[in-house]
């Protein structure tokens, strides 16, 4: 019996352990994007970039679900390659959220783009939505990728992020939509 009991319990606490649990935006990260946000542009935004900021953690919360995110963004993509999963490459995070900003038409004072660093590379390529004050060029915006970090939205200024060389995709445009429910 105690050892059924201990089978269990173990069997338990692993799947336990590797379920995923969509974290909720903590206040602080919202006001840490709302003031980068603030800060990259020389215009009074202080109500609008909060609001953009809320809704980009939203909308990254729903994409997790949508894509039915539970792993590593590298695993996340293997499962996709060998058909386990559908979506969720970093190509689509950026069109869904460049779609969802674009469409919204509520945040005057920002600008949307798609950026790639390493094009054509099948290994190394990258994606990602950034967004620039209307006052500002596109190496002053605010990088929002949420495929980079397992369950964290990686945000910084184009400028600061070492990890990529960024270059605009404004020819590529949003091919590849996914509705945000």
């Amino acid at each position: 019996m105690h050892k059924s009991l201990f089978n269990y319990t173990l069997f338990f606490l692993f799947f336990w352990g590797c379920t995923v649990k969509t974290p909720s935006p903590q206040k602080t990260e919202i006001i840490q994007l709302s003031t980068l946000l603030q800060h990259s542009t020389s215009l009074s935004v202080h109500a609008e970039s909060l609001n953009l900021s809320q809704d980009i953690f939203i909308q990254t919360q729903r994409l997790t679900k949508v894509f039915e995110r539970s792993t590593s963004p590298k695993y996340h993509n293997f499962l996709i390659t060998v058909g386990l999963k559908e979506k969720g490459l970093c190509y689509h995070w950026s069109d869904a959220l460049y779609h969802h900003f674009r469409t919204q038409k509520v945040y005057p004072s920002f600008t949307f783009h798609l950026m790639v660093s390493n094009k054509g590379n099948y290994w190394k390529e990258h994606n990602t939505l950034v967004i620039v004050p209307k006052d500002k060029p596109i190496k002053e915006g605010i990088i929002i990728d949420p495929w980079r970090d397992t369950h964290q939205l990686y945000f910084a200024r184009v400028k600061d992020d070492k990890a990529y060389q960024w270059v605009h995709r404004g020819e590529r445009g949003c091919k590849h939509t996914f509705e945000i429910q």
